[in-house]
């Protein structure tokens, strides 16, 4: 089929396709009505390569094959019109202090909002977006390079990163590494910008190596340390927030990274780490896991994907190799990752088309254990079964049900009630084990009950 037109996006509640399926997507639960592989493959792709399907872009989208749904995900050139008009809120790069205590509160308390109002900015991108996988992995990189605001402090630089993320994350790695190496609020994160020559701090190299390209076990103390003399002097003028390396502190001495010798700059480093063959399996690795299942750079899959990414870097090319890998569509893959609490919340919002009523986000985030801008540390976020623990458990049960009652479940309501947890399962583009069936048919007289068990259960948490 040609080339995929506008999708429909969020049609009314309720709202149904003459014809449409009225029971499960077809999966390996699915115990009633016609199977739909065609329908279960894209209901996936849109979990792993967004924040989940609606039951009218599935309809859309189904009949145009796996193949074409996956260049359209991959659009990185066309406007989204789910996000048109969607401007980022007014924050801050930088703050005057006062020395009033009084005032100094106020202004703590006025970035703190600011904090929120960029977290709700995002999550509501990623929760409106038609084709989400530029969001997603704007998630992934922030995870990958993560970088928080509790140690940056002012939202403006957040936001600017998250720029970079979102226009640069699917093009080159060595662009987007030297991109983000460079941006001040990596600068600050990392202490680049304290990188003296008299005094190399080796912070930035080391995570460099050993977290952004390269992998624990390649490389050694001895890379670390000249590393860190590449990068000194490099920081950003306060004015205007541009990079710039102050010359008088960068170390022009020879340096030794990796067995490569000369007078080595930050750049050349980066340029030497990219594109490593290592690296190359390492990000494939990093990516694989973050949208099929766990592996390591010397997982068999990864001799499929390298050649992708290629001697370009690219990370375009990667992702489309991904999401057409056999593997990708595998029961293990299906089944393979649990939700972080962002991309949980933002699969909510979406499904349930509450975009518009979780302004302050943030503390429902917090709750749940994960608050875009503030990762725990430069290793970013735990992933899969520490999100299955009881407090997070009981968090994810809180949200859900609170989500189920402000959200126009109509669909659930008006279905008889032996009915409800099937309507409830195409609401959220799931299929639904007879365990899960049976959990949600016992409370079948309450549909906010109903849509509070198909929130959390595991079709929906770990899928």
């Amino acid at each position: 089929m040609a080339a995929i037109g506008p999708s429909v996006r969020a049609p009314p509640l309720g709202w149904a396709v003459p014809g449409q399926r009225s029971a499960q997507l077809g999966g390996e639960h699915a115990e009633n009505g016609p199977v739909d592989p065609a329908a279960a493959d894209i209901a996936h792709l849109f979990r792993r390569a967004g924040f989940g399907a609606l039951p009218a872009q599935l309809d859309h989208l189904a009949p145009y094959g796996y193949a074409a749904v996956v260049d359209y995900l991959l659009d990185t050139t066309t406007p989204d019109p789910g996000v048109a008009g969607l401007s980022p809120p007014d924050v801050v790069s930088s703050v005057v202090w006062s020395t009033d205590p009084s005032v100094r509160s106020m202004q703590n308390q006025d970035l703190s909002g600011q904090d929120n109002m960029l977290a709700s900015w995002w999550l509501s991108r990623m929760a409106r977006a038609e084709r989400p996988l530029i969001e997603k992995m704007a998630l992934f990189w922030h995870g990958h390079f993560a970088t928080s605001v509790d140690k940056v402090s002012y939202p403006g630089l957040m936001l600017a990163q998250n720029q970079i993320f979102r226009t640069m994350g699917l093009g080159n790695f060595e662009a987007l590494t030297t991109a983000v190496a460079e941006d001040p609020a990596m600068l600050v994160w990392l202490d680049t910008r304290s990188d003296y020559k008299a005094h190399p701090n080796e912070n930035f190299a080391r995570e460099l190596m050993e977290l952004f390209t390269l992998g624990m076990g390649n490389y050694t103390e001895d890379d670390v340390r000249e590393a860190a003399r590449a990068f000194t002097g490099w920081t950003f003028d306060p004015n205007i927030f541009a990079f710039k390396v102050n010359a008088s502190q960068h170390d022009n001495g020879i340096k030794t990274v990796r067995g490569q010798t000369g007078n080595l700059s930050g750049t050349d480093v980066i340029h030497q780490v990219t594109n490593d063959p290592i690296s190359a399996r390492f990000v494939a690795a990093k990516v694989w896991s973050h949208v099929a299942y766990p592996v390591g750079p010397a997982d068999p899959v990864i001799d499929d994907l390298v050649p992708a990414y290629g001697s370009d870097l690219d990370v375009l090319a990667l992702m489309k190799a991904v999401l057409l890998h056999p593997a990708f569509r595998s029961s293990r893959a299906k089944s393979g990752l649990v939700k972080t609490p962002i991309e949980y919340v933002a699969g909510v919002m979406r499904a349930l088309n509450l975009a518009a009523e979780y302004p302050p986000v943030a503390p429902s985030l917090s709750s749940l254990g994960q608050v875009p801008f503030r990762p725990p540390s430069v290793a970013g976020w735990p992933q899969n079964g520490y999100w299955l623990s009881t407090a997070a458990s009981r968090a994810r049960l809180s949200f859900a049900r609170s989500a189920a009652a402000k959200a126009d479940i109509s669909p659930v309501i008006d279905a008889p009630p032996s009915q409800r947890s099937l309507a409830a399962a195409r609401m959220l583009s799931i299929d639904l084990s007879p365990a899960t069936t049976a959990a949600m048919q016992a409370v079948a007289r309450s549909p906010v009950d109903v849509m509070t068990l198909a929130l959390v259960c595991p079709e929906y948490v770990a899928n």
